[in-house]
């Protein structure tokens, strides 16, 4: 899927601003109110989680359908031409109607869809409506809790004469923003247009050969035009497939990004991709980007911020990438879902390296408060694995394109040790479908949970061993000696399967301004102390190729005793405020290079 662009060929109308809104008090709504005007409307903005737009319980805590609505009315113009209203992401799922007919349906909060609405237009004003369920269930990545009660809030008990409110229980520790969370925009295409543009660089010596396909509809020639940053042509390609040449390719590095633009045109249509040329591999030991052994300096992060919730913001993303040029991080994750489309052009841009992970975390029914009882296994529980394997898919023909991508990760803290062997039945197909999803074929990982290592069958399966671990603070907390020694059990057990293993999460929560003379749980420089530890024990292996902390900025989670006005673990504070932990970073990072550290 073409991110929307505006071109000689194509039109580009966005929808953002200030829309008409209605929360639906129950699990349904009827759909007969999408054909007129919705009565007593309250103001609601696009993009954007609408959680913390407006006060009180029935936004914070809402729970089921929600109703967004605002009149259409196109540029006569553009009806000679196909019209296609695409939205960024709608969190969880989506019903969207024009004058009361439905004409989509999307699942998944987290990725783009898009429907074209020629056939649905009258002439004049018309009356767009979004509904959009909050819901999360064993169905939905993320996944959320049916008994009640999750790992943060504990098990709701069951007494006569209480009837808790009815509300959603993620089985994660993030907040369940909702809403419609990226851009909405229509844009529009000639009647036969460009689908589709997948590229696959390699590199041999001083030059690189591009092979592309060009998806097409419609009968006529495909011409690709490849031009340098400076905007000089470097090579000439035509047909919907083939290949073409970069003599004295400039390498897409990272933290020292090039992009090349590919123009194709397709009779009256033409669009430009941008291209970073640059190769990821794994061998041995070590992750290569462009042949040279990388280590992975940066985060686990969140698209999370006051007001806006997970809505995405173009001024947040390049303050972001900003501080993290700042502090010497050259990568991060996409914990724990895939982000705005804007902010993966953007470390395209930048030189940001970047694992993609689907929104596939709560697949754990053994972990945390809202367990209880007996292990269950997992995977003979939850009703995941179909919309897995679309989110997989639609991940990554989204991102495939996308130099700053070097790695998929398929899942967050899954549950692999309970029922080691069902684990692997659910992921070793999903680990498949992720290579052969991708053109590039990149490395695939699952990010593993703290837990019984010993027993785990899937990580091993994995192309990186990739680990959030929390020695000296979930797990001996405040006793760094001992957390020190379990560490270097665990790193000794991984280094004898000879893959690079990197830690995607690991951290402790820190409460801004709170110090103490001796170091303690929840102060500033206990969390100093707690990286120092780990990386007196990291430092020592060389397969240890990265270490992602956890996490770039405090965020919002539901509420529960373990949280005090959200996750602490932010290097930063949730309005970008550097900890004592971050000039820590600095001085570290800054020495540490992004290649060779550890050959």
């Amino acid at each position: 899927m073409l991110y929307p662009k505006l071109n000689t060929a194509r039109g580009l109308i966005d929808l953002s601003g200030v829309w008409n809104f209605k929360l639906n008090h129950g699990e349904d709504f009827d759909e007969a109110i999408t054909a007129s005007p919705l009565s007593e409307p309250m103001t609601i903005a696009v993009p954007a989680s609408y959680n913390d737009q407006k006060e009180g319980e029935s936004f914070r805590d809402h729970y089921g359908w929600v109703l967004y609505q605002r009149c259409l009315d196109l540029p006569a113009y553009l009806l000679t031409q196909r019209i296609v209203l695409r939205f960024g992401a709608v969190t969880q799922s989506a019903k969207v109607y024009i004058n009361g007919q439905k004409i989509c349906e999307h699942k998944g909060g987290f990725l783009p869809f898009e429907v074209e609405i020629n056939e649905f237009l009258t002439a004049g004003n018309n009356l767009l409506t979004v509904a959009v369920d909050n819901r999360i269930d064993l169905s939905t990545l993320p996944v959320g809790s049916e008994k009640g009660g999750n790992m943060l809030t504990g098990l709701i008990p069951d007494l006569p004469g209480v009837t808790p409110k009815k509300q959603n229980y993620p089985n994660f520790d993030f907040f369940n923003y909702c809403g419609i969370t990226r851009p909405v925009k229509i844009y529009t295409t000639p009647k036969d247009y460009i689908k589709d543009i997948t590229l696959i660089p390699t590199v041999s010596g001083s030059d690189a050969q591009i092979q592309y396909q060009v998806e097409v509809e419609g009968q006529g020639d495909v011409i690709l035009t490849v031009c340098d940053e400076e905007g000089k042509v470097v090579a000439e390609a035509t047909g919907t497939s083939g290949s073409f040449n970069i003599n004295n390719v400039h390498l897409w590095q990272p933290l020292n990004a090039y992009l090349y633009n590919i123009k194709v045109r397709f009779c009256e249509d033409e669009y430009t991709e941008t291209l970073g040329v640059r190769t990821v591999e794994v061998r041995g030991k070590e992750f290569l980007i462009n042949g040279k052994p990388f280590y992975f300096k940066g985060f686990g992060k969140h698209e999370d911020s006051p007001f806006r919730g997970r809505g995405m913001d173009e001024v947040l993303n390049v303050k972001d990438i900003s501080l993290m040029r700042w502090i010497g991080a050259n990568s991060f994750r996409t914990s724990h879902y895939p982000y705005a489309e804007e902010m993966m052009l953007l470390c395209d841009r930048e030189g940001i390296v970047v694992i993609d992970e689907t929104p596939a975390v709560g697949v754990n029914l053994n972990f945390g408060a809202a367990a209880g009882g007996e292990p269950q296994d997992t995977y003979r529980i939850i009703r995941t694995k179909e919309h897995h394997e679309d989110v997989i898919r639609d991940m990554i023909c989204r991102d495939k394109n996308r130099a700053c991508v070097v790695m998929w990760s398929i899942a967050n803290e899954s549950d692999t040790t309970a029922f080691p062997d069902s684990a692997v039945d659910y992921y070793k197909p999903l680990y498949e479908l992720a290579h052969q999803c991708d053109p590039q074929n990149r490395p695939v990982t699952i990010v593993g949970v703290q837990n019984d290592f010993a027993k785990d069958k899937t990580l091993p399966l994995m192309d990186v061993i990739c680990l959030n671990r929390y020695y000296g603070w979930y797990v001996y907390g405040g006793d760094l000696q001992a957390a020190k020694q379990a560490l270097k059990i665990e790193l000794d057990y991984w280094e004898k399967l000879g893959k690079p293993l990197m830690f995607t999460e690991y951290g402790a929560d820190t409460v801004a301004g709170l110090h103490a003379a001796t170091p303690t749980m929840f102060t500033e420089e206990y969390q100093v102390e707690f990286y120092e530890a780990v990386h007196e024990i990291t430092d020592r292996y060389d397969y240890f190729i990265g270490e992602q902390v956890w996490n770039f900025a405090d965020f919002a989670t539901i509420q529960g005793i373990m949280r005090v006005d959200g996750n602490k673990k932010g290097i930063f504070t949730r309005d970008r405020r550097p900890k004592l932990a971050a000039h820590y970073f600095k001085k570290r990072w800054h020495r540490i290079p992004d290649f060779g550290y550890k050959s």
